[in-house]
C-alpha cells in the first residue's frame, strides 16, 4: 500500500459526527477524520502487513498533517530507521498532546535517541515540544525494562526544574514522568517522594500540584505493595 491509498481508506473510515469528541479531550490539530483509537490501531496493525517499506510510508503519512494518518505513520514505522533529524522534525510539527503522546510511546521512546531528546525537548519553548521530552520519560520508564535505576533517576533534576510551568500539557506531563518513574522501583520510588517534596517546597501553583499529585500516588499503600513484591521477586531470581 502507498500513502495515498492508506488516506483514501481513511477517508472512507471518517465519520465527521465523532470530531466533537476530540473538542471534549481538548484534542485540537489541522485535519480530524473522527476515527477512533481502537479502530485506526486495527487498521494501522492491517496496514504495517501491506507495507514494503514503512518507514518512508509513514514519513509520507505524517506530512499529510492528518490526526489519524499521523497516527498511522508512528504506529506502523520502524524504531530501527527513525534517525534524531526525523524526531526533531516532527517534534517541531507536534500540535496536540494525544500525537506527542503517541509519536513518543509507540515509536520515538523505541529508538536509540530516546534519552537524548527527552533531555533536549524538556528545554524547548513551545508547549507540544516541551511536552514531549517528560512524555518520553513517563513512557521509558514504563517500555525500558532493561535500564538501571540510575538512568532513569537523571531525570529527577529536570523534571523538578521544569515544575513551575504553568501551562496544562507541560505540566500534566511533568507530573506524569515523575509518578511513572518512582513506580518503577523501590529505589526510584524513594527518590521520587524526595524530588516531589523539593518541588513542593518550590511554592508555584503547578509545582505544588504537582508534587501533591504525585505524592498522593507514590506513597499509596498499594503503590508500596507492589513495588515491595517486585523487590522481594527480584532478590529471589538473583540466588
Amino acid at each position: 500500500m502507498t500513502a495515498e491509498e492508506i488516506i483514501s481508506e481513511l477517508r472512507e473510515l471518517a465519520d465527521p459526527s465523532r470530531t466533537g469528541v476530540y473538542e471534549r479531550y481538548a484534542i485540537r490539530t489541522k485535519e480530524l477524520l473522527g476515527i477512533s483509537a481502537p479502530e485506526v490501531k486495527a487498521f494501522a496493525k492491517e496496514v504495517k502487513k501491506l507495507v514494503s517499506d514503512r518507514h518512508a510510508v509513514a514519513g509520507e503519512l505524517w506530512r499529510s498533517e492528518i490526526y489519524e494518518a499521523r497516527a498511522v505513520a508512528y504506529l506502523i514505522d520502524d524504531p530501527k530507521l527513525v534517525t534524531p533529524e526525523q524526531m526533531d522534525a516532527w517534534c517541531c510539527d507536534f500540535d496536540n498532546w494525544a500525537t506527542v503522546d503517541g509519536a513518543c510511546g509507540y515509536l520515538f521512546c523505541r529508538t536509540p535517541y530516546a534519552y537524548e531528546k527527552a533531555v533536549e525537548w524538556t528545554a524547548r519553548e513551545p508547549e507540544f515540544e516541551k511536552r514531549a521530552g517528560f512524555s518520553m520519560m513517563a513512557y521509558l520508564a514504563v517500555h525500558d525494562k532493561k535500564a538501571p535505576d540510575d538512568k532513569l533517576a537523571a531525570f529527577f533534576p529536570l523534571i523538578e526544574l521544569h515544575s513551575e510551568d504553568p501551562r496544562n500539557f507541560v505540566k500534566k506531563a511533568v507530573n506524569w514522568a515523575l509518578r511513572q518513574i518512582g513506580k518503577r522501583s523501590l529505589t526510584l520510588n524513594g527518590l521520587a517522594v524526595q524530588a516531589a517534596m523539593r518541588t513542593r517546597q518550590q511554592g508555584t501553583t503547578s509545582a505544588k500540584w504537582i508534587a501533591a499529585d504525585a505524592l498522593r500516588e507514590l506513597e499509596s499503600a498499594a503503590v508500596l505493595e507492589r513495588l515491595r513484591n517486585k523487590d522481594t521477586k527480584n532478590n529471589i531470581s538473583k540466588k
